[in-house]
C-alpha cells in the first residue's frame, strides 16, 4: 500500500500563514510516502512567492518527506512579457524542481508528473505531443501489478464542477490526451487547478476514457476560495490497481481535520464509491473481491 498525501494550488502570495503552518504540521505528523503537489505554488510567479514556496517544501524535504511535483499556469509570469515568454519556468526551476517531468516507483505504484502550463494561454493547459509518447513509454515499462498514476495540474477531463454543474474547461488536445492515458493504462489522474475536491470514474464523463479514476484537489493554503469550500487537500491510500481510499482533509478554521472518507473499487464495470465510516469497510470490500476472484 502506498499513502499520498495530494496537494494543488497552494499560491504562496495568496497564502493564509496559518494555515500553511498547519499543513506542514499534519504532514509531519502523517508521514505520507509521497507528498503530491500538481502545481500552482505560487500567485504571480514572482521570487519572494518562489522563495517563500522553496522554504516550505525545503522544511518538509527536511522532515524526510519525498516529493513529486508539478508547475501550474499561476507558476508561469502574467505580468512580465519577457519572462512569460523567454523563460517561462526558469524561477520555478530555480526554486521549486529543474524536472518537468518527474517520475516516481516504489513496490506499489508508478507515478509520472508532466506539466501542462504554457505560456501562450492564460489560464488554461496542454500537453504536446512529446508528452503523450513519454506517457505511453514510461508505463509501458512498469510491471502490470503497479497502480499507475498521472499528475497534472490542469485535468485531462471535463468536469461538472461549476456552478449550476456546468462542465469544467479540460486540458488542450483533450481527445488525444486521454486516449495517451488510455493506452497507457493509467489508473488514478490527479490535477487541481479549479479549487474543488472532486473524484469520479473518467468513462462516467468522457466516451473511450479508458479505466482512470480522476481525483481533484481543493486548495491547501491560499485564500482564492471557489464556491465557498473551505482549503483542503487529498490523503490517499492506494492498495492496489483496483482498490484506493480518499479521505479529504479539510480546514475547519483552527487545524486541518480528516473529513469524508470514500473507498473505490473497480471491477469491468469500473469505479464504484462506497462510504466508510468503519475502517474495517474495506477490508471487507477486499475480502468480497477476492471471493470473486
Amino acid at each position: 500500500m502506498a499513502r499520498i498525501a495530494h496537494l494543488s494550488d497552494i499560491h504562496f502570495g495568496a497564502h493564509d500563514p496559518r494555515i500553511v503552518t498547519a499543513a506542514e504540521a499534519w504532514l509531519q505528523q502523517s508521514q505520507p510516502d509521497l507528498i503530491v503537489i500538481s502545481g500552482d505554488f505560487t500567485q504571480r510567479a514572482r521570487r519572494d512567492q518562489f522563495r517563500q514556496a522553496s522554504a516550505w517544501l525545503n522544511r518538509l524535504r527536511a522532515a524526510g518527506m519525498k516529493m513529486l511535483v508539478v508547475p501550474g499556469n499561476h507558476d508561469v509570469p502574467l505580468y512580465d512579457p519577457f519572462r512569460r515568454f523567454g523563460a517561462p519556468l526558469r524561477r520555478y526551476k530555480r526554486y521549486i524542481s529543474n524536472d518537468l517531468c518527474p517520475y516516481y516507483e516504489d513496490d506499489a505504484v508508478a507515478i509520472l508528473g508532466l506539466n501542462t502550463a504554457r505560456s501562450l494561454t492564460i489560464k488554461d493547459g496542454r500537453i504536446n505531443h512529446d508528452q503523450m509518447r513519454r506517457l505511453r513509454d514510461r508505463f509501458a515499462r512498469v510491471a502490470p501489478d503497479k497502480t499507475r498514476i498521472l499528475v497534472t495540474h490542469h485535468p485531462l477531463f471535463a468536469m461538472p464542477i461549476g456552478r449550476g454543474g456546468e462542465l469544467s474547461e479540460a486540458v488542450g488536445r483533450h481527445e488525444d490526451a486521454v486516449e495517451a492515458a488510455r493506452e497507457a493504462g493509467i489508473h488514478i489522474a490527479l490535477a487541481g487547478h479549479f479549487h474543488r475536491t472532486y473524484a469520479e470514474a473518467a468513462h462516467r464523463m468522457v466516451a473511450d476514457a479508458g479505466g482512470a479514476l480522476v481525483i481533484q484537489a481543493g486548495t491547501a493554503t491560499s485564500t482564492r476560495l471557489r464556491n465557498a469550500e473551505p482549503q483542503s487537500f487529498n490523503w490517499l491510500h492506494v492498495h492496489r490497481q483496483d482498490s484506493v481510499e480518499l479521505q479529504v482533509v479539510i480546514w475547519d478554521g483552527a487545524s486541518f481535520q480528516r473529513g469524508h472518507h470514500v473507498a473505490y473499487v473497480r471491477s469491468t464495470d469500473g469505479w464504484t464509491a462506497q462510504e466508510i465510516d468503519d475502517p474495517r469497510a474495506l477490508a471487507g470490500i477486499r475480502i468480497a473481491q477476492r471471493a470473486r476472484a
